[in-house]
């Protein structure tokens, strides 16, 4: 190597800034992201710059005032890598000319190959041949000749575009598509991409052409253009055609705004604004259309009434301090069910949950306060279902004591709950059960629960560990009456006040069973805890509690019912035992067995409840019914587990799951078994008995098929199916997706649909329908 001074690298220099010329460019659709400043196509070399050459031969010829270096030509010069056969300098005309297998490197990382590169030593105009450009963001581009006018403008004759990521592991990998042009002009003012005369190919075969198609380059990150257009088509609002439009309003606002023309209803206008803060970020989001085909609705439904129909949202998140968080998510509507017909994104929902919440989370305690409004989109515009859903504020905070107490863990709960409900929310079914879901009227209700426990290890490995715990709630009722529909003992007076008091104790004994190659812990288990009866059992309203199951995984809590409106009372023992297990061929095991005994006072599982939360749950007998739960994991990627409830007097199956999954290279697959025995009491009059069964396989190289079936087995009807195929090399994303749904009573005709769905990297994404699949995660 050898150093030279500024007075003798002029031509190093020039070919050095020949590499500028050909500056990557992709073009993209624009994203929502903060813009960044944009630096001049010119290169800002270090003027104190150190330049490094490599090369067999130097010849200088003084009379014809020409530089010639030749034979594995390396430059190195401020952050410039260039490789060459050879480079010649003309100092008469002021030309570069470097030829032979040239590679250029610039610092941002962007290689140039070449076969002749021909510029004038200001960079002004020149030439280059049979270029080939790859980018830092894995783009291509090939042209047949390159040039370069005035320093502003870049001319590629006969140019292909083309995305490959898979190219920075595979060199041999050829995109599924590729734009090509009979000239493409990169303006370095504007920062833009003009593609004329181009053709958009597919798996090598034309499929769309473009008389222009201009793009910002790939120093631009956000930029206001077209976006790829969206195809839709649903029987009741026809084939419709999407045009977004993406505006870059300022480095921090950015808006999309669409309009889609619907064969049967008219032109659709969709709004987006987002807008970031320092500490957050707001989105609005606005819709609405003038409908033209009423008639194509269902008589009586809200569809068929309206005409002019609309939606607005906002959402928004903002980080008050790293440690607290406030935010809100609203969504209102001209009607019950315009974002679900039109099929808006994420408001098409069958529920759409408004909130305003503001969190906190510390080193030991968490405060999270919301308020709650359900907006169920219904078609039927005599529907009650939105009134009888509760309008709820629900504040929690948990609190652990960061010192000792008295050599335990101290640790405090708070919850307040505010519901207020229009309608009654019952499920009657005739004959066998009222349930009331909810009551009209207004329940407020605060909650403090306190809980104590320490552990101690005695002599010999036995584990011991104390639990005293103390709650007390208070409640403000003004709500309905059930009336002579409900059996039990409703409190009908404005206030009430109930406490609970637990003293109780958990006794283990892990022992550990070693082998030359296995391992296994077994930890039998039993806990006894000490109550008074519950107050009111039954007799208040339950919100929070309603979805009760009793397994494996609860066999072991300390109050089984899920949320605050019940209390578990009476004293209760609950028996068992946990095993995990680790073999020396790969193989995992784990289980975990007991039932659970009702020891004295009343029975909180056993009492009538508002929506008949423990009927048939298997907790309201003196002794429980049993519980267990086994799972395998092998090392060949086959996971299994098995869980299920057993009669406690004739061990009759009352709940089962079943799973067994394979994830491999090529396979994925999972089959899911649950058997459910009627529940009367808690409002299902029927077994139910379902298979759940779902695979993937990759068949080539970023090929896969997929498919599901959902089967009931008590009705003999395959209730979804669905089939698919997809292609992803993440720069081309390909789906075709087939569903079917069928009720189970077989009354209703089969609801399918197609969706798919093409995405193209830095270009856009084409869908049509629903292209999402619901089977493997």
């Amino acid at each position: 190597m050898a150093a030279g001074n500024r007075k003798h690298i002029r031509l190093l220099t020039a070919i050095l800034l020949s590499g500028v010329a050909f500056q990557a460019f992709t073009p993209i659709a624009p994203a929502w992201a903060q813009e960044t400043n944009i630096d001049s196509l010119q290169p800002k070399l270090p003027e104190d710059a150190k330049m490094l050459l490599s090369a067999n031969e130097l010849v200088y010829n003084q009379d014809a005032e020409r530089v010639i270096v030749r034979g594995a030509v390396q430059i190195n010069y401020g952050g410039y890598q260039m490789v060459a056969q050879q480079v010649e300098y003309s100092q008469k005309t002021g030309r570069i000319v470097a030829t032979g297998e040239i590679e250029l490197i610039e610092p941002g990382g962007n290689k140039i190959y070449a076969d002749k590169m021909d510029v004038t030593d200001n960079f002004a105009d020149g030439f280059i041949e049979t270029m080939r450009l790859e980018t830092t963001d894995l783009t291509k581009l090939a042209a047949v000749t390159g040039e370069r006018r005035n320093g502003e403008e870049m001319i590629l004759n006969n140019a292909v575009y083309t995305a490959c990521t898979p190219c920075a592991t595979n060199p041999d990998h050829r995109s599924l598509w590729h734009v090509k042009a009979q000239r493409i002009v990169q303006n370095g003012k504007t920062h833009t991409v003009r593609m004329e005369n181009a053709k958009f190919e597919l798996f090598g075969k034309p499929i769309l052409y473009l008389p222009v198609l201009e793009v910002p380059d790939h120093t631009v990150k956000r930029k206001s253009g077209f976006l790829f257009p969206k195809f839709r088509y649903t029987q009741k609002l026809g084939a419709g055609v999407g045009i977004p439009y993406y505006w870059a309003i300022s480095p921090y606002m950015d808006a999309t705004v669409t309009a889609t023309g619907l064969t049967r209803q008219g032109f659709l206008l969709e709004g987006e604004f987002r807008q970031r803060f320092e500490n957050g970020e707001h989105i609005l989001s606005m819709a609405g259309i003038s409908q033209m085909d009423r008639d194509s609705f269902t008589d009586g439904t809200v569809d068929a009434q309206e005409t002019n129909r609309g939606m607005i949202a906002s959402k928004a998140k903002f980080e008050i301090n790293p440690r607290w968080t406030f935010g809100w998510d609203v969504l209102i509507q001209s009607d019950n069910n315009f974002a679900k017909t039109y099929e808006l994104s994420t408001f098409d929902g069958t529920t759409y949950t408004n909130q305003v919440y503001l969190t906190g989370l510390g080193k030991r305690n968490y405060f999270d306060a919301r308020a709650f409004y359900f907006d169920i989109q219904d078609a039927d515009p005599d529907s009650l279902a939105e009134n009888q859903q509760a309008v709820a504020q629900v504040l929690d905070y948990s609190y652990t004591h960061p010192e000792p107490v008295f050599g335990g863990e101290l640790t405090a709960d708070i919850n307040l709950t505010n519901v207020k409900r229009n309608r009654e929310d019952e499920l009657e079914i005739p004959g066998v059960v009222d349930r009331f879901r909810g009551l009209e009227g207004t329940a407020h209700r605060l909650t403090a629960d306190v809980e104590w426990k320490r552990n101690f290890i005695v002599p010999g490995g036995l584990s011991l560990t104390p639990i005293l715990a103390a709650r007390g709630d208070v409640l403000g009722l003004n709500m309905t009456d059930p009336g002579t529909d409900y059996s039990g003992n409703f409190y009908d007076n404005d206030a009430a006040t109930r406490r609970m008091l637990t003293a109780g104790i958990d006794v283990r004994y892990p022992f550990l069973l070693t082998a030359d190659y296995s391992s296994h812990i077994i930890e039998p288990i039993a806990q006894v805890y000490v109550r008074p009866d519950e107050e009111y059992a039954g007799g208040l309203p339950n919100e929070d509690a309603q979805s009760f199951v009793f397994d494996a995984t609860t066999l072991f809590d300390r109050d089984k019912f899920s949320g605050y409106d019940r209390i578990e009372g009476g004293t209760r023992a609950n028996l068992g035992f946990r095993y995990t297990g680790a073999l020396g061929n790969g193989y995992a095991l784990r289980a975990i067995a007991g039932q659970s005994f009702h020891l004295g006072g009343l029975n909180s599982f056993a009492t009538d409840d508002l929506v008949k939360a423990g009927s048939d749950s298997g907790l309201e007998t003196d002794r429980s019914d049993y519980v267990a739960m086994v799972g395998i994991d092998a090392p060949s990627g086959i996971t299994t587990s098995l869980s299920g409830r057993f009669d406690e007097s004739n061990f009759d199956l009352r709940r089962a799951d079943a799973t067994i999954g394979y994830q491999g290279i090529f396979w994925q697959t999972a089959l899911t078994y649950t058997s459910i025995q009627a529940q009367p009491l808690y409002g299902s009059t029927s077994d139910q008995d379902e298979i759940q069964t779902a695979a993937a396989y990759k068949f080539h190289d970023y090929w896969s098929v997929f498919g599901s079936v959902t089967y009931d087995l008590n009705s003999n009807v395959v209730t979804r199916n669905g089939l698919g195929i997809t292609y992803d090399d993440r720069d081309t994303i390909f789906s075709l997706v087939y569903k079917e749904e069928r009720d189970t009573d077989q009354t209703v005709a089969n609801d399918w649909s197609i969706g798919a769905r093409i995405s193209f990297r830095t270009l856009g994404d084409i869908n049509v329908g629903d292209a999402d699949f619901d089977g493997l995660n």
